[in-house]
């Protein structure tokens, strides 16, 4: 049961462990003791070596790491047209340690796109692996997060409906970028969507005048505007995702609630799903998934250093198979090792050894990644 389009058997969701000299060198940067130049050339040959690393180990699949990136969406929101980011009031978010509190608005009407530097971060890694590229961006949910009409100027958008078209406009035309660019793998992260069925989060959007209930379809509706025009082969998946910083969390909750919008609406063609404790529920929505999409199931932690039994990997594989086929399946990792550059509590061999394992695990089952 070989797969030879993405998601493979063994796959991960993207960002890995910044390396110590990166880390070093962006320091250095902040204080002007080295220039951009030579910043990008430090990650040139870091993205270089975690790709040789993905592709010893047996992934078909390579990401840059992420390695270029501060923080998961951040840093692709700030590049676009007509947006500012600022510094809004705190909110405690997440279970433990707490991110950087930065936001994002539009300065005027959105939907135009000029250029975006990810483009050119695709390219690089394009060129320098012999698996399939996989290019990881934020879904627009990530735009406003619980935000809502909180941070939009009434003068630029009277009606926020507005707003959300303007921004599926604007994922179309990037999307088609990175198509031009060659791109045939690309990961929409998703957050809002599955971090609403928690009551606490969900508190949160409504606090922010969010209209909770509409929201899924909302996400739903700028997503498939933004891959409305891709090319026939080219592969759409969502990360389902409950937080990720410094090994804690936002959200808890199963997609239950979410379910029919997330496989029957959304026009995506495959699904990373956290899966690895008991916060995301059970399995019993797969049972929704239509054929001709893909779950990954996301059964290995990434939080933590510690290695799962493969025994009990397999188990659970065996369980969602109640609902799915076999054939629909893969594994990967529930998230990435490091959403943010300060990263999750494990070393690199540990988050590796996670990698190995998927591979392992796929061949067993499967009888290929």
């Amino acid at each position: 049961m070989s797969r030879t389009k993405p998601p493979f058997r063994a796959d991960h969701v993207g960002s890995l462990l910044r390396p110590r000299e990166i880390k070093i060198a962006r320091a250095h940067r902040e204080r002007c003791e080295i220039s951009a130049e030579e910043l990008t050339t430090i990650e040139d040959r870091a993205i270089e070596r975690v790709i040789t690393k993905q592709e010893a180990i047996g992934l078909k699949s390579a990401t840059d790491g992420e390695l270029r990136r501060s923080f998961w969406s951040r840093d692709f929101f700030r590049h676009l047209d007509n947006v500012e980011t600022f510094s809004p009031p705190f909110v405690r978010r997440f279970q433990g340690q707490q991110p950087k509190t930065l936001a994002h608005r539009p300065t005027a009407r959105l939907g135009s796109f000029s250029s975006h530097p990810m483009i050119d971060h695709f390219k690089f890694l394009k060129a320098h692996t012999k698996a399939t590229p996989k290019m990881t961006i934020p879904a627009p949910s990530a735009f406003l997060a619980y935000r809502g009409r909180s941070v939009i100027s009434e003068q630029i958008y009277p009606d926020l409906d507005d707003f959300y078209c303007d921004l599926g406009e604007t994922y179309r035309k990037v999307i088609n970028a990175f198509a031009d660019a060659g791109c045939r793998y690309l990961q929409l992260d998703e957050v809002y969507m599955i971090v609403i069925v928690d009551p606490q989060q969900r508190k949160l959007f409504e606090e922010h005048g969010n209209d909770v209930d509409r929201l899924p379809y909302i996400y739903a509706d700028m997503i498939n505007t933004g891959i409305s025009e891709i090319p026939e082969d080219m592969v759409i998946t969502l990360h389902l995702c409950r937080g990720n910083f410094r090994s804690t969390y936002q959200g808890s909750g199963g997609y239950d609630a979410i379910a029919d919008v997330l496989f029957n609406k959304i026009n995506a063609h495959a699904y990373f799903m956290e899966y690895d404790t008991d916060r995301a529920g059970g399995f019993e929505p797969l049972r929704l998934v239509p054929k001709g999409k893909t779950v990954v199931l996301g059964l290995i932690t990434s939080k933590t250093g510690i290695l799962e039994s493969k025994d009990e990997i397999k188990r659970r594989i065996e369980a969602a198979t109640k609902y799915i086929d076999i054939d629909q399946l893969c594994l990967s990792p529930q998230c990435g090792f490091a959403s943010t550059e300060e990263g999750n509590l494990l070393t690199e061999d540990e988050q590796w050894a996670k990698l190995e394992l998927a591979v392992e695990i796929a061949e067993e089952v499967w009888g290929s990644v």
